[in-house]
């Protein structure tokens, strides 16, 4: 069953069609078959293509330098860029795009929308995430860093800790506790901090692949202007929240597309190191078939919700909770069957946004190595699935929520524990 698009789509979907084959390689098999540098320089090329041709920020209003287009023009240009292993945007704008750009345009004011937008465009503000902390991982609301207003600027003085691309972002959404007398979700205010000022010191973490995608960001009497809030003051919790939408729902009707390349991939593994007629190894097929299945009917689901201009809510957690623990059964059932050969050397990083591999990469040894170290934090980043098991069982099925000792004042509750 696959869900049935307007008569009147299938124009813009060659339409698309006819833009990819214009503009990329002649020989392109996906951004996965480049080499680390050439894939950089590729990412930053295609972006400015993107921008050019109104399709960097597709769903968008032109008035703000988007696309514009319809809600089923979107989901048809995210399946054809992802049938061909391309990216739908440059390497931080996940962040800039995606996440804190979705969130001013549904919470900022039209002055924060006039000077953010086109610079979140033109690739001039490149956004990393200011969320956790090292006391506020799955408890976010105890975050301790601070900002205190001083005439026109806050004051911000805390630490952030797996800020994903922050090495080469120069801004960065900052949850901030404003008041601390007020139980902790209420006093969480939602900053937009420049980085490149002396206040802002980050300190590069190695991960178990020896990458050093994510960073610990120190905040120092860092400063930001006055009207920076999004959303108004003491109002981060909602805000943070939006985003968080906008963060766990990416490619919800894309994803499973991605996965089916990369259990093609695991299926060729299998024939190659011959255990392709293993029992256990079939069944192990048959499970993760059904599953990249399920994502394939829950990104229709989604898809209805999205046609019908409904924005991502708390069942985006069940998407996250789903693909996050189904990439790390598939990568470590991989490792299984590659035996010794899974002792070799890294190979490239093959992550391409929050799971599978890029498609076109090679199916090696080395290759899968890499994404089985990187599927290991899937069930971490982003909110645990701890958290998301939490909200969908609160937020979606209306069961009663776990009891919490949380009631007075973040200030209070900082007392208890000395």
């Amino acid at each position: 069953m696959d869900p049935t698009y307007p008569v009147e789509s299938q124009e813009y979907r060659e339409k698309i069609q006819g833009f990819l084959d214009e503009y990329l390689p002649s020989n392109w098999s996906g951004i996965g078959a480049l080499d680390p540098e050439s894939r950089v320089q590729f990412y930053s090329d295609w972006r400015e293509t993107l921008r050019d041709n109104k399709l960097l920020a597709p769903n968008w209003p032109a008035e703000f330098g988007g696309g514009g287009l319809t809600h089923i023009e979107h989901v048809i240009l995210n399946e054809e860029f992802a049938r061909r292993g391309v990216p739908t945007s440059g390497l931080n704008d996940g962040f800039s795009i995606g996440m804190v750009g979705n969130t001013i345009l549904a919470w900022g004011s039209d002055e924060q929308k006039t000077h953010f937008i086109p610079r979140i465009l033109n690739g001039d503000d490149i956004w990393c995430q200011g969320y956790s902390e090292p006391d506020a991982g799955s408890d976010l609301a105890n975050l301790g860093c601070k900002a205190e207003l001083d005439g026109d600027e806050w004051i911000i003085n805390g630490q952030k800790i797996w800020t994903s691309a922050g090495q080469s972002a120069n801004m960065i959404f900052v949850l901030a506790r404003t008041d601390v007398d007020v139980p902790k979700h209420k006093g969480i205010s939602f900053l937009l901090v420049p980085m490149d000022q002396p206040g802002v010191e980050v300190r590069a973490i190695t991960n178990i692949g020896r990458q050093d995608h994510f960073n610990e960001v120190f905040l120092t009497d860092a400063v930001c202007p006055k009207e920076n809030v999004l959303g108004g003051l003491n109002n981060g919790w909602a805000v943070g929240n939006t985003l968080l939408g906008y963060e766990r729902g990416v490619g919800a009707t894309t994803t499973s597309l991605r996965y089916r390349a990369e259990l093609d991939n695991y299926i060729a593994l299998a024939q190659e190191m011959g255990k392709a007629d293993d029992p256990l190894v079939r069944q192990d097929i048959a499970t993760f078939h059904t599953q990249v299945e399920i994502m394939r009917y829950r990104g229709m689901q989604a898809l209805t919700r999205y046609i019908a201009g409904q924005q991502p809510g708390p069942e985006s957690s069940i998407g996250k909770l789903f693909w996050s623990h189904y990439h790390r059964d598939v990568t470590e059932s991989a490792m299984h069957l590659l035996g010794a050969e899974a002792m070799v050397g890294m190979g490239d990083e093959t992550r391409a946004g929050l799971g599978a591999p890029d498609i076109g990469t090679p199916n090696t040894a080395a290759n899968w190595m890499s994404s089985f170290f990187i599927a290991r934090p899937g069930t971490i980043y982003a909110g645990t699935s701890e958290v998301q098991r939490n909200i969908v069982g609160e937020r979606v099925l209306g069961l009663p929520k776990e009891p919490r000792a949380d009631g007075g004042s973040w200030k209070e509750s900082q007392s208890a524990y000395k």
